[in-house]
């Protein structure tokens, strides 16, 4: 459909550099024409199958975010074309939806939305507002490790981070660590913990640990604490259920 739409305004491109066109458009009624070339130089782009990766640093990250992305960045595995990871203990995983394949609605229609796509708790269009987050996965020891940075619409009590913005992260880091094992799943249990507020706009880390697989069942262990680790702020516990496909699509 983007290959589509995109020969289409090459195709309005191409009239348009023709000399009898240029005459034309100098109508009146050629401004409703120019904003229908306006529109279709944009749909091609919305329309594209490349999901934005939001865990890239942006300029809402704070230095101590920087510093830690630097951190696990750099001992990430390093991709060529066509190669598989050279070295490296970490992967960065991308902040973005790729399950919408499996969504009601079919194949297509998720295809379409899927550049629009992306994990819900970074749907916020002002960069630094609510959550931002990066996550790192280590498969040698089935390690998920995520650095957060919340924003000021968390707010729960004065000046710290709801229970709820701290669930909602505990669910994504340890539901995205356990889908990776055996994707899909979902959360059959989350037992949640809280020994100390998280101040907002302050960085931390939250770790993710698969303590034992049973058949279809994985259990995880989760920790949020201070960048140093001397301050823990939550514990928590975590049970996924894999499903199967058409289990999703059922709706």
């Amino acid at each position: 459909m983007a290959r589509s739409l995109g020969r289409i305004f090459r195709g309005f491109q191409s009239l348009c550099s023709v000399p009898f066109m240029k005459t034309e458009l100098s109508h009146p009624c050629s401004s409703m024409f120019r904003t229908s070339l306006r529109t279709m130089a944009v749909l091609p782009s919305f329309f594209s199958f490349k999901p934005r990766d939001f865990s890239l640093p942006n300029s809402s990250w704070g230095e101590e975010m920087m510093q830690l992305y630097k951190y696990y960045d750099s001992q990430c595995e390093v991709k060529t074309d066509g190669e598989e990871g050279q070295g490296g203990q970490w992967k960065r995983l991308p902040s973005y939806n790729r399950s919408l394949k499996y969504a009601t609605g079919g194949v297509y229609l998720s295809k379409i939305i899927q550049s629009k796509a992306r994990l819900f708790t970074r749907n916020v269009r002002n960069p630094g507002a609510a959550f931002e987050y990066v996550l790192f996965m280590r498969k040698d020891e089935q390690k998920c490790v995520c650095i957060l940075q919340a924003g000021h619409l968390l707010e729960g009590p004065p000046g710290h981070v709801h229970g709820g913005a701290i669930a909602t992260m505990i669910d994504t880091v340890t539901g995205t660590h356990a889908s990776l094992l055996c994707a899909p799943v979902v959360t059959a249990n989350l037992s949640i913990d809280y020994r100390s507020p998280i101040p907002l706009g302050s960085t931390v880390l939250i770790e993710s640990t698969v303590d034992k697989r049973e058949g279809r069942k994985t259990f995880i262990s989760c920790k949020v604490t201070s960048t140093d680790g001397s301050k823990l702020h939550t514990e928590a516990t975590a049970l996924f259920v894999s499903i199967s496909v058409s289990h999703l699509l059922r709706g």
